[in-house]
């Protein structure tokens, strides 16, 4: 069996480009000495969002990933992926936070290691240590570090159902958080599948999703799952050095042209729900917040395997 990472769009997303989704059968695919790929590149924005205390906003971005997995062992395989992320964000009027902008240009290179072991033929460990810097363009990147690691065990119960529990437990920049999540890699049949959508990291767990796939070109998708993103305020920043917060749940549905064998296009359309902007100060002490409006976006992501 092999273990396969998937890379897919999520809104904001910041680290641990590697999944944990772990397929159950195509891992059979992969001899000690293989080493297999994946690259993509993302866009995507949040249109406006009206904010509770009055005023807007609405940002774009874009990110680039790529990974490499080389198959040491029939039982062990190590990857490495990097991303980088960039945001740009427009703000209008916010009241709650004085009538400035609470942050503009963000940054988010990162580094992690994929460690998959079948610790028996059903029975698979996989952890996940990953460094990033999430930053304002401007701030100190040395005070900008999260780190930290995703771990999970699964059981195969079948080819086609595999579950299992993961925790995410990162030091983000100046705040300790773990979070578990599930799990899932279940093929209800060949048209119907449920799984992880998106890569467990600080941001968050790998979220659900469940999948129709009419033929071998297209799959069409819906699903949820929670994020929140934190990072170091530029020097200059209104709260100099401050330490800014997003998160939100989006409820999101995904259309996939499959170009190729290794080659696909996933377009994704969201609504955005319960989110919140928080500014703190720079020791974390909390000094701004407010919550915002349901809010649409949209994303497009190009996958490439090699």
């Amino acid at each position: 069996m092999r273990f396969q990472s998937r890379a897919t769009f999520a809104f904001a997303t910041t680290v641990a480009a590697l999944s944990t989704v772990i397929s159950v059968t195509a891992r059979a695919q992969a001899a000690p000495g293989d080493v297999r790929g994946t690259a993509a590149v993302t866009g995507y924005t949040q249109f406006n969002t009206k904010l509770d205390s009055g005023g807007r906003f609405n940002w774009a971005g874009g990110l680039g990933s790529a990974s490499l997995t080389r198959q040491f062992t029939p039982q062990l395989s190590i990857g490495l992926a990097a991303r980088y992320e960039y945001q740009s964000w427009n703000f209008n009027e916010p009241d709650a936070f004085g009538n400035v902008a609470p942050w503009k240009n963000l940054n988010a290179p990162s580094i992690g290691v994929d460690f998959t072991y079948a610790w028996a033929p059903d029975l698979f460990i996989k952890v996940i240590p990953t460094v990033a810097w999430t930053y304002e363009s401007g701030a100190s990147t040395g005070d900008a570090l999260s780190y930290g690691a995703v771990a999970s065990v699964s059981k195969a119960f079948s080819p086609d159902l595999l579950v299992g529990l993961g925790v995410s437990a990162f030091r983000r920049i100046d705040k300790t958080q773990a979070l578990p999540f599930l799990v899932v890699n279940w093929k209800i049949n060949d048209q119907w599948r449920v799984n992880n959508p998106f890569a467990a990291g600080p941001a968050g767990g790998a979220g659900l999703e469940i999948v129709y796939t009419p033929n071998d070109r297209w799959e069409f998708a819906q699903g949820l799952t929670y994020r929140s993103y934190r990072f170091r305020l530029a020097t200059d920043n209104a709260t100099p050095s401050g330490i800014g917060e997003n998160s939100f749940i989006p409820l999101f549905m995904r259309v996939t042209r499959k170009l190729t064998k290794d080659a696909r296009v996933d377009f994704y359309g969201a609504i955005v729900t319960g989110g919140k902007l928080t500014v703190d100060t720079e020791n974390g002490d909390g000094l701004y917040s407010d919550n915002y409006k349901i809010a649409p976006a949209l994303g497009a992501t190009l996958v490439v395997n090699f």
